[in-house]
């Protein structure tokens, strides 16, 4: 018969349960240590550290002078990798499905054919795809590649895999570039994230290289109020 887990572990999983099951949401007060401690029957100390691991890994935030309260825990990409947005909504504990607008076959015009280093008319591929968390939109991406690269790009189910599945499988990824600026989006683009024009936006310019292949360029839009991009840099003190 295996032993319980650790009683700061069953704490946390009490305070989890609550927060992912829509109990606790986004800037909820949760239980002071006290009563938490009481509740479990624990000191002060393990009460402390359940709460304290969560705050690391993004699920609380403190208020000196107020208490603790539940994160509003924004979908978040990282400006300094590529991940697959598919991996980063389940890792959260949440759904994740996409809407797949366009998967073509289309001639570079002057914008494609300068981000993407080919020459104009060239044929590349095109996906247009919303990708939702929970049901919401969060990102709509927009990119085109280089067939010379990846050539059976548009044989992919895309509502089973996702473009970085796919250009990561076929060419492993050796620099990034990532534009970031604010935008506002036209009626189209706010139909098929479900915002108002009027809804500040992050535009994430994304090209990306294997080897000396630039194989991909992306614009990625993501509603400001529902996103959050991070860069962490280590700095090598010597």
């Amino acid at each position: 018969m295996g032993s319980s887990p650790p009683l700061y572990l069953q704490i946390q999983q009490h305070l989890l349960e609550k927060i992912q099951g829509g109990d606790w949401p986004a800037h909820h007060q949760i239980p002071p240590e006290e009563q938490l401690a009481r509740d479990f029957g624990v000191s002060r100390m393990t009460a402390n550290k359940a709460i304290r691991d969560l705050v690391q890994q993004g699920y609380l935030t403190r208020q000196p002078g107020l208490g603790t309260f539940v994160t509003d825990r924004k979908a978040e990409s990282s400006l300094v990798d590529v991940h697959n947005i598919a991996e980063e909504v389940r890792e959260r504990g949440h759904d994740y499905r996409n809407d797949v607008l366009r998967c073509e076959a289309i001639e570079a015009d002057d914008e494609v054919a300068l981000r993407l280093g080919v020459r104009l008319g060239t044929r590349v591929f095109h996906t247009l795809i919303v990708h939702r968390e929970n049901g919401v939109p969060i990102q709509l991406e927009n990119r085109f590649v280089n067939p010379r690269w990846v050539p059976d790009y548009l044989d992919t189910d895309f509502s089973l895999h996702t473009p970085n599945e796919v250009l990561v499988a076929a060419c492993p990824i050796t620099d990034i570039e990532h534009v970031v600026e604010a935008v506002l989006v036209d009626e189209r683009t706010a139909t098929w994230l479900e915002i108002d024009t009027t809804t500040p936006c992050l535009c994430m310019t994304r090209r990306t290289w294997s080897d000396e292949h630039l194989i991909s360029y992306a614009r990625l839009i993501h509603p400001g109020d529902r996103y959050k991009l991070r860069s962490s840099v280590h700095r090598d003190q010597h």
